[in-house]
């Protein structure tokens, strides 16, 4: 197999996530600027970002911003200056939803700094990606819902960077086209401040009344775990591998890009530098996670979990013997105190903790008779945790020392070069032990961003203190930090123009919501004949969600010509649709 450079794409939703990405070992990480990101619980001030990029550059380390979602014209003008204000303070990559920014872009109101186009953009066919290419975006993150064989298709097919998600929460819906937030409560999804609605419990029934599922959570997803599919990712051409969560503490986030650095580091070579010292063995199972699932990698799978959208985490073992407040597995496993168990109960998740256990027996917090046969669940493993908290995982960049005839060198592993020379210094007495000291001293790398692994010796070392010794090491490396940072290279990005889009007319779905979107749009040769549902607010047999999801398929009724509906817990009543023919879900606004 060919090997491949591949980023492992980290999110973080302050400057404390973002460093302990890094050090975990992210390639990038993408993070939220003060507004206009589509996770608005995830504002970060400039200063922390600027500090987070100086972070990141020493490892050569990308950041990434979102500014993903619709703008009103107003905003566009303060969305100009934070983006003038990022590329002022070193950041790598915005990613964006707004073709207004584009436009912006285009008429060179933006400063050169490099565009993603996000997920919310609809990314999700060849001409789309082909399209956005022409455009001249730097890199096309693509919907989750493509297949293997399908995204293989557009990355062989267009020369744009590639980047798709690996593990996360998953939208029910395509990205960017979801609107059943805003309609059930005004909160635009597009506009960073997704309800979650689809986590909430609906009952499905047919035109004639009949219930097929009451109060379950039918739009509820299990999470995204691509590991399995890593190797065919990156054969397939992908350049960037994605993990979801800019809502997620620094314990999830340590975690699990530990475990894909690991992962990906079998089948490509990392963007970044340094190496990753770590003092865990990470397990995906131990964060936050719905149950998993491939997802549409590889077809279709059943990808829902409609008993709860809560954590359910690692399966145990099941019930053997049971008595008011405590049971015993059958099989014998490691619990500890304060440890979080769920379990099924008549298709509700149940949930209690581990008070103590002796000879087998867990006792629970809970004085409730668990029935014998019943799977038990770890959603809280206190004792990893705990180590996830204590843990001093760390990156370092490798230094190589070199003395010869009174000059000190050191070389980083990108070949940056810095000298100092030792001069005025006595001759040892005992040359040999001199030596010895010397080496010993520069290994001690304590504080720094680097550690010592190749140490030459080439002519007598000078009697030096170890005090002159360590002042030295700190000197020359910190000027060897400060090239780094000099000679770090941020991508360009290069001219944007029009070009003709895939349609000849759009819609509200192209989330159409300010003037120089419209202006884009009319420049590709796309006539709009609609704005934004957040514009019009006018939901009324609209498509609110299209989803590969299928409750057809979920209730095993594919070929079935009955019409379905959604009820959700205030009575509200969604028709469904189905486009077969591409195997999809539509839920529609009332008439």
């Amino acid at each position: 197999m060919k090997i491949r450079q591949t980023e492992l794409l980290a999110p973080a939703k302050d400057l404390e996530t973002g460093v302990v990405a890094i050090n975990s070992g992210a390639d990038a990480v993408y993070i939220g600027a003060s507004s206009f990101g589509a996770r608005h619980l995830a504002g970060n001030k400039l200063e922390d970002i600027k500090k987070l990029v100086d972070y990141a550059h020493k490892f050569n380390v990308k950041i990434h911003v979102t500014i993903n979602t619709i703008l009103t014209d107003d905003e566009l003008v303060e969305a100009k200056k934070l983006i003038q204000n990022l590329y002022e303070i070193g950041v790598d990559a915005i990613i964006v939803q707004d073709m207004g920014l584009v436009n912006l872009a285009i008429k060179n109101e933006l400063p050169p700094i490099v565009l993603h186009a996000s997920t919310q953009c609809n990314n999700r066919g060849l001409g789309k990606v082909k399209f956005l290419r022409e455009v001249g975006f730097s890199r096309a993150i693509l919907a989750r819902e493509l297949s293997v064989e399908k995204i293989g298709e557009i990355c062989q097919n267009t020369d744009i960077e590639i980047e798709t998600f690996i593990h996360g929460a998953l939208c029910v819906s395509y990205s960017g086209q979801c609107y059943l937030s805003c309609s059930a409560g005004g909160r635009s999804a597009n506009r960073g401040e997704c309800a979650q609605p689809c986590r909430k419990k609906y009952t499905l029934t047919d035109e004639k009344g009949r219930i097929l599922a009451k109060d379950k959570n039918l739009l509820s997803l299990k999470d995204f775990n691509a590991s399995g599919n890593l190797r065919a990712l990156v054969e397939a051409g992908v350049k960037s591998f994605k993990i979801e969560g800019r809502l997620k503490d620094k314990n999830y986030v340590k975690n699990v890009v530990a475990f894909y650095r690991a992962e990906l580091d079998k089948y490509g070579q990392k963007t970044s530098s340094g190496k990753i010292f770590a003092d865990f063995e990470p397990n995906v199972l131990k964060s936050f996670n719905r149950g998993f699932t491939s997802y549409f990698l590889n077809g279709r799978e059943k990808c829902f979990n409609f008993s709860s959208p809560k954590m359910r985490g690692e399966k145990l073992a099941k019930v053997k013997k049971s008595v008011p407040g405590s049971f015993v597995l059958d099989k014998k496993l490691e619990l500890t105190p304060q440890d979080g168990l769920c379990y099924f109960k008549a298709d509700v998740l149940e949930g209690c903790l581990v008070n103590s256990v002796k000879n087998g027996e867990i006792f629970i917090n809970k004085n409730i008779k668990i029935p014998v046969g019943t799977m038990i669940y770890r959603n809280f493993d206190a004792k990893f945790d705990k180590m996830l908290s204590s843990s001093k995982i760390t990156r370092k960049l490798r230094a190589d020392f070199t003395f010869k005839d009174g000059v000190l060198t050191v070389e980083d592993e990108d070949g940056n070069v810095e000298s100092v020379r030792l001069e005025n210094f006595e001759t040892p007495n005992n040359p040999e032990k001199m030596k010895e000291i010397f080496t010993e001293q520069l290994k001690k790398t304590g504080e720094s961003d680097f550690y010592a692994e190749n140490i030459e010796i080439l002519s007598e070392v000078p009697f030096m203190p170890k005090s002159q010794i360590n002042e030295v090491r700190r000197t020359i490396l910190d000027k060897l930090i400060e090239k780094r940072i000099k000679n770090y290279k941020r991508e360009v990005q290069k001219p944007l123009n029009y070009a003709k889009y895939v349609k000849v007319a759009t819609d509200y779905r192209e989330n159409i919501h300010n003037s120089e979107a419209e202006k884009f749009y009319e420049g590709c040769g796309c006539k709009v004949l609609e704005h934004s549902l957040e514009t019009s607010r006018e939901f009324r047999g609209k498509e609110l969600m299209r989803t590969k999801h299928c409750l057809k398929y979920a209730f095993d009724i594919c070929k079935s010509p009955t019409k379905l509906f959604l009820t959700d817990e205030k009575g509200k009543k969604y028709p469904l649709k189905f486009d077969c023919k591409n195997c999809e879900m539509v839920v529609c606004g009332s008439d």
